[in-house]
């Protein structure tokens, strides 16, 4: 596998540090990486799927591209340097009083679940032969906010833990599991019986993407759909944690080793979300920096998928997606107990 590949998930430079690039050298595989997301954007808008999904559909149809070394270095800045912009400005969509809106209770209720699906993420894993590694990016992606966290995890972990291949699996597994939920757990709701705060906990706390929590909380009605957004938000704002833990438990060296600096990023979206906070990003700033998060994302995203070495993605077979299934089905559990504690 080829320098530039190894590169586009390693976070922290531990693999070996990058080679110099003219500012020229990334033109070629922006420009293919940024055409993608446009195709992906238009599709979205067409056909009301995930701007996430489509990106990965729209990268994976072009990974054909992946063997010209000339896109390899743009390529490669798409999907290591535009994602961690994307996690910085994640933090606009987080607020302090969101969270606190929650109550104690609530809130605790979503740490619980977010830590059971991720630790069920890695025991499946682990039972069907994968690494912890792999555990992880699963499990964290299905307890966080889907392909969002895959794709900040996978950075984090680096391409010595995680391969290309599987962090491609589990944009896929992501995926077709969060359209799923997306049309099953409204009904399921009802025909529970939820009131519609209970609704809206469960559709927050159980679904991957946030526009996908968002609308089958609305789907429910309004209220459910408000409540699905703060519960789900309030699982974004642990994206950075959840990071800085994954970080602590995969550095090198075994116990005695040195821990990995917090990267800027991670600081980056603590500040934002803090300034976010105080009030003082205008509304209009605001909605222009999530959407252009959701943009840099999808393009990340769609980069990844085009340089995702398909061989070893369809040699590993279905297995890898029985982590992303196993890890949702643990989170739908717990939240439906949940749910059903807080708000019956």
């Amino acid at each position: 596998m080829d320098r530039q590949t190894f590169q586009a998930a390693d976070l922290y430079g531990d693999i070996e540090t990058s080679p110099k690039q003219r500012l020229k050298d990334y033109v070629p595989g922006l420009i293919v990486a940024l055409l993608a997301t446009l195709a992906a954007g238009y599709l979205s808008d067409h056909y009301g799927a995930p701007l996430t999904l489509m990106a990965l559909l729209v990268g994976l149809a072009l990974n054909f591209l992946s063997g010209d070394r000339r896109l390899n270095a743009g390529l490669s800045f798409a999907a290591r340097d535009l994602l961690r912009l994307a996690v910085v400005l994640i933090g606009v969509r987080i607020t302090l009083g969101d969270i606190s809106d929650l109550g104690w209770a609530t809130f605790g209720a979503v740490l619980a679940i977010l830590a059971l699906t991720f630790v069920s993420g890695i025991a499946i894993a682990r039972a069907l032969g994968f690494s912890t590694a792999f555990g992880a990016l699963g499990g964290g992606a299905v307890a966080i906010c889907g392909g969002s966290a895959a794709m900040a995890l996978a950075a984090t972990l680096g391409e010595r833990r995680v391969t290309q291949a599987d962090v491609t699996m589990v944009l896929v597994g992501i995926s077709a599991v969060g359209a799923a939920a997306m049309a099953l757990y409204p009904p399921l709701a009802a025909g529970l019986g939820f009131s519609d705060q209970a609704a809206g906990f469960l559709m927050g706390a159980a679904i991957h993407d946030v526009a996908q929590a968002v609308g089958a909380g609305t789907a429910v009605s309004a209220e459910a759909g408000e409540v699905a957004t703060i519960v789900k938000l309030s699982r974004v704002a642990m994206l950075a944690p959840v990071l800085l833990i994954v970080a602590a438990l995969f550095r090198e060296g075994g116990a005695k080793a040195k821990m990995v600096g917090v990267p800027l990023f991670l600081i980056g979206f603590f500040v934002v979300a803090a300034v976010n906070s105080t009030g003082l990003i205008p509304p209009q700033v605001g909605a222009v920096a999530s959407q252009l998060s959701a943009w840099l994302m999808a393009m990340a995203i769609a980069a990844a998928a085009i340089r995702s070495p398909m061989r070893d993605l369809l040699a590993s077979g279905p297995r890898p997606l029985l982590v992303i299934t196993g890890a949702s089905l643990v989170s739908l559990a717990a939240s439906l107990l949940a749910a059903k504690l807080l708000f019956d």
